[in-house]
């Protein structure tokens, strides 16, 4: 869902360019995908001046590399980001699984205050504008972005179902879902792939989401696996580091005080990647990784990035093993971070947890 890293304190290594990423199934009945995809928000949102040119053959040498998933919402840009895809999407339509969001919109008079919107009526006009912007006629995996209290879910994937009956989404997705509702929900219509934040960083997720989607067969989709390029040591302090356009000077856990206490925790992380000589990056998107054979559910992480070299790194991780030992080093990080990971954690999935919800 972001672009996470943009630049990392170890070189890629020749290992990073090799080719082609291990395939893997999103769901029982879902679509077939690289194991590692490509979250395209920052291509054109959220983290600052980009470079449109490098972005789109960052899109093209991604495909080369073997990932096929491609994760947009739109909200992202308020729509520019699904505009931006689009020309890529009609040039490998066949060869692609393109993954788009509903349901979160945000208020342009100020970024930090968000609005939720579950309802039929909503749902309908989203996935006919999405489809306009994107110059497609299906969308391959749809996801509810977030949960509206006020709406049933069961309401809100009946409606997701109808689409699939009128043939303008072929697989269904949930975002930020606890694991009752991922029940509930996939008690509706088969659900194929859920997308929460998974990371050395935040591992909240475990404790009810991820059973639920490996007793039910259904994929996890981790987005920012790179801790929104903190885990990669590109940043320090997004207060003093970023730009003023960059949406992580908003998350608390990168500013102030915890981010000078998050970063000592990188420590571990680098004794593992000292080890495999490999950067940073490589080493959590390896253990994001290996929490498909920890779980038994498929996991496809979706770092985000818009430069080729970056890609290149991102997806020779799918070819490091993490031993036990490295694992247990890198256990107890996700429980001495400090700061939540937004601002307003009442949309996310582990706020709901936490009320039984």
């Amino acid at each position: 869902m972001t672009t996470e890293n943009t630049r990392t304190e170890n070189t890629t290594t020749g290992a990073a360019r090799a080719e082609g990423i291990a395939r893997v199934r999103l769901g029982a009945e879902g679509p077939e995908v690289g194991v590692q995809g490509l979250g395209c928000m920052g291509m054109s949102f959220a983290y600052g001046p980009t470079d449109a040119d490098e972005a789109r053959a960052t899109l093209e040498r991604s495909l080369e590399l073997g990932v096929t998933l491609y994760d947009t919402a739109d909200v992202y840009g308020m729509g520019d980001n699904e505009r931006f895809l689009a020309p890529f999407v009609k040039a490998h339509r066949d060869e692609i699984v393109l993954a788009t969001k509903f349901a979160l919109a945000i208020d342009p008079a100020d970024p930090t205050k968000r609005f939720i919107d579950n309802t039929p009526s909503y749902i309908r006009s989203s996935v006919d504008a999405s489809l306009r912007r994107l110059d497609t006629d299906v969308i391959d995996l749809y996801y509810l972005h977030r949960r509206s209290p006020d709406v049933p879910i069961e309401e809100t994937v009946g409606v997701l179902a109808e689409l699939v009956a009128a043939g303008k989404v072929k697989h269904l997705g949930l975002s930020e879902v606890t694991g009752a509702e991922l029940r509930a929900a996939h008690a509706v219509h088969p659900i194929a792939a859920l997308q929460s934040e998974w990371s050395l960083f935040s591992r909240d997720i475990e404790r009810g989401v991820v059973p639920a989607a490996a007793d039910l067969g259904v994929a996890l989709v981790p987005y920012s696996p790179l801790g929104r390029g903190f885990l990669t040591g590109s940043f320090v302090n997004a207060d003093n580091e970023l730009g003023e356009d960059d949406f992580r000077r908003q998350q608390p856990r990168f500013t102030g005080a915890n981010a000078s206490a998050n970063a000592a925790l990188l420590a571990p992380v680098r004794t593992v990647a000292d080890a495999h000589g490999a950067s940073l990056g490589q080493i959590a998107l390896a253990w994001v990784q290996q929490r498909a054979t920890v779980h038994g559910l498929p996991v496809v992480p979706i770092p985000g990035t818009r430069k080729r070299v970056r890609v290149e790194e991102n997806t020779a991780a799918t070819r490091i093993t993490l031993t036990d030992d490295q694992l247990a080093l890198l256990d107890p990080i996700a429980d001495a971070v400090a700061g939540d990971r937004y601002a307003d954690m009442t949309f996310t999935s582990a706020a709901r947890e936490q009320l039984g919800a």
